[in-house]
């Protein structure tokens, strides 16, 4: 992962996805140059402050996403939908792999307005491109709050080994 040598991400731009189980999305998006910081957590339900338990109840409508901080200098937001869309199988409603859940569907939560129109036109491409069998069933929305999940989860697989959730 990147740094930018500042140690402040403030005036740096965001992005988060929903992709399944976030250890594995997290992974993908520390390996890439120009991606600063990575947190993992809930967002688009309705529960403030949900636990991991919470979330798994099924009760909150949150999705386990992403949180991306990164340098526009050296990576763009369509580089990032890349990773995203490589990181899972779109397709799939409310699942990824063996794991099952409204917490897990896929979705890109965008923060502004270009973020939005690169998100709709990277999934057409995908969609056109042959490269997905079915259709493609990842919400774009806008990004509400972001909450931070447990500890022990933000770099799971660097604390644990690992490196994936399931085969995508």
């Amino acid at each position: 992962m990147t740094d930018t040598g500042s140690g402040n991400t403030e005036s740096l731009p965001q992005a988060m996805f929903a992709a399944g189980c976030f250890w594995g999305v997290e992974a993908a998006f520390r390996k890439v140059a120009g991606v600063v910081e990575t947190a993992v957590g809930y967002s688009g339900g309705h529960t403030e402050n949900p636990t991991y338990e919470d979330v798994c109840s099924h009760t909150t409508g949150h999705a386990e996403v992403v949180l991306v901080t990164y340098d526009p200098e050296k990576v763009s937001y369509e580089e990032l939908l890349d990773v995203f869309w490589a990181s899972h199988d779109p397709t799939q409603i409310n699942r990824q792999g063996p794991d099952i859940g409204d917490q897990y569907r896929s979705a890109v939560f965008y923060f502004t307005e270009e973020q939005r129109k690169a998100a709709e036109a990277s999934k057409k491409r995908l969609q056109a491109s042959g490269r997905v069998l079915g259709d493609i069933a990842t919400e774009i929305t806008e990004a509400s709050t972001f909450y931070r999940a447990e500890d022990y989860h933000q770099q799971y697989f660097e604390k644990r080994g690992g490196s994936g959730c399931g085969v995508y």
